[in-house]
């Protein structure tokens, strides 16, 4: 494999992912974070970080928008529900095992 085919098949995967996240909008960013470590925000903040790295104005929001499919707010009014204080109990356990994202 070539390094841009493998930069090919990484781009495709990661396509995969945005997409069944997208369509999977009833699964809440809370319930990712506690049990993945990452959620939505976290794939716009490597998006945006990695196209800064290019050398590309990039902001975050806009990054968000690529992931989410739709504006934030647009997101957070059709799906985000409110979380449980069991939800926000497991976030603060698990805050040591929460993706590091450089610059944020």
């Amino acid at each position: 494999m070539t390094k841009d085919q493998q930069t090919q098949i990484e781009a495709a995967a990661f396509r995969g992912l945005m997409q069944h996240l997208q369509q999977r909008s009833d699964v809440q960013n809370i319930d990712l974070m506690n049990l993945a470590g990452f959620c939505r925000n976290c794939l716009a903040k490597w998006y945006s970080a990695a196209a800064k790295d290019q050398g590309l104005e990039y902001d975050y929001p806009r990054a968000q928008k690529v992931i989410y499919g739709m504006e934030i707010g647009e997101w957070k009014a059709n799906f985000q529900g409110k979380a449980s204080d069991e939800q926000k109990k497991r976030f603060e356990e698990t805050s040591d095992l929460h993706a590091k994202i450089t610059g944020y």
